[in-house]
């Protein structure tokens, strides 16, 4: 199995001449303005045979682009909605409503919750959202192989029942960036990080026993992505000195062997 950096979030895995997707966006301006298109972010090498998604924010579901990247009738496997009302449910609404124009073969699944597809065994892990909208992480399976996705987890207490029950993990791919966030409908502001910071990622590496520890949920050469989201300055940096030995930081598009 290998894994290979898509940008932001966004991460392709492949085994046994098959492809799945992880978050994958093509477009982040439905939610921050000020990203560049087409910088940052990199299109999967084929066709997919299934995408899992952690969550709902826009930066995490493109429904358009989903639809561009998978085989006909591949699955899409999903959280719950929001069980609240527009008001609670407002940072999802956008990708819920594209995922209905688009109407991919989409599952909500359970944190717990293993599928198979092809290859590959996706299993499906509790996570705890910033912004308090339904999510989980991802651990995949294939050649003997096991990665974890992050999402934009906050730093939480299953780490260690993830860790006993899949670990050790030959790669994390974990959140970085410690975005402080301030939007309208989560008042009064928490001034503390929705997503892992450098240091909460690399403990969080260390519990699950990763050899490979990889940050993401950045990119340093955007601007300022939107109003009232406020990034730690130098995520990769920070990472790095943090995790130590573990820290991997590919190229975007660049594949990580997890053979080797």
């Amino acid at each position: 199995m290998r894994a290979r950096r898509l940008g932001w979030a966004g991460l392709e895995i492949e085994a046994g001449g098959e492809r799945l997707l992880i978050d994958y966006v093509r477009d982040l301006s439905p939610l921050f303005p000020g990203w560049r298109p087409g910088e940052g972010l990199t299109e999967p090498s084929g066709k997919a045979a299934a995408a899992l998604l952690t969550h709902l924010h826009r930066d995490h579901t493109d429904a358009a682009a989903l639809a561009d990247a998978l085989v006909p009738g591949a699955p899409v496997l999903r959280p719950a909605p929001g069980p609240g009302d527009g008001a609670d449910d407002a940072a999802t609404l956008l990708a819920e409503r594209e995922l209905a124009l688009h109407r991919p073969a989409a599952e909500a699944v359970d944190a717990w919750s293993t599928r198979e597809v092809g290859p590959f065994r996706a299993t499906a892990v509790p996570a705890v959202d910033g912004l308090g909208d339904p999510q989980l992480n991802w651990v995949v399976q294939a050649d003997d192989q096991r990665l974890l996705h992050g999402g934009d987890t906050m730093f939480h207490g299953y780490w260690w029942l993830i860790a006993r029950r899949f670990g050790p993990f030959d790669a994390v791919f974990l959140p970085a960036n410690g975005a402080v966030v301030d939007v309208p409908h989560l008042q009064p502001p928490s001034p503390l990080p929705a997503a892992m910071d450098p240091g909460q990622a690399a403990a969080a590496a260390e519990i699950l026993g990763a050899r490979y520890a990889v940050p993401m949920h950045y990119e340093a050469e955007q601007p300022d992505k939107a109003a009232g989201y406020t990034e730690v300055s130098d995520p990769e940096k920070e990472f790095r000195a943090h995790a130590g030995r573990r820290a991997r930081v590919p190229a975007l598009g660049e594949w990580l062997d997890l053979a080797t």
